[in-house]
């Protein structure tokens, strides 16, 4: 992605702020959720918003300038403040990737609306603005959604299991990180898992981008 500043700054400058928002909406969905379900530590830690500021992480953010992935700062919340610790958390978890979804939904909606308006039909640019809106909203969604901690999907998995196979699985979290790593890390020159997802991102892309209209400015 950093090639692409020197190339073209004004597609940077767009790609910059659609991921920076796409990642604020997941994060302060993540604090809405614990706060509504009755945990005051994201509010209190000011996560409570859709402030860019409140959400990106120093080393994530600059990740995505260089190499155009990233991740937003960890939304803090305590399970000793939710009624029911297991499921509430699960909940919190799904909140993030969910509001992706949804946006990318929305947007869709938007895109066919404007699509079919004159005005706005010869303005391929500002179409693939939108379609590449909802790549990175359905990349962020699917790529949280991995069951290895510290992504959202581990605890996820962790709400929908019985009690008894509950805490085996929490106990693999302190492994999360290294699985991670391995996963990401690109042998033989791509990433084994966005081998793994990239199929199932292009099947939300192509259903709610039509015409494969966008996917990268």
């Amino acid at each position: 992605m950093i090639n692409l500043l020197a190339q073209n700054p004004l597609s940077f400058i767009i790609i910059a702020v659609l991921l920076v928002l796409a990642i604020s909406v997941h994060e302060f969905s993540h604090a809405l959720a614990a706060d509504r379900l009755g945990d005051p530590t994201p509010k209190l830690a000011g996560r409570l918003t859709l402030n860019p500021l409140a959400h990106l992480d120093p080393i994530g953010s600059l990740l995505l300038i260089i190499a155009g992935f990233g991740w937003g700062k960890p939304v803090p919340f305590d399970p000793f403040n939710l009624r029911n610790p297991k499921k509430d958390s699960a909940i919190i978890s799904f909140s993030g990737p969910a509001s992706n979804l949804i946006i990318a939904i929305l947007t869709s909606v938007l895109l066919r609306i404007i699509a079919t308006i004159p005005l706005f039909a010869v303005s391929s640019f500002f179409i693939e603005i939108l379609g590449t809106f909802i790549y990175f909203n359905v990349l962020l969604a699917i790529f949280n959604l991995i069951p290895i901690h510290p992504l959202d999907g581990f605890k996820v998995v962790g709400g929908l299991l019985p009690k008894k196979y509950y805490f085996e699985w929490m106990e693999l979290e302190r492994y999360g990180m290294i699985f991670l790593i391995f996963l990401i890390f690109p042998f033989f020159g791509r990433s084994p898992i966005f081998t793994i997802i990239s199929p199932i991102i292009n099947i939300f892309v192509s259903l709610l981008v039509p015409g494969n209209i966008g996917g990268a400015i």
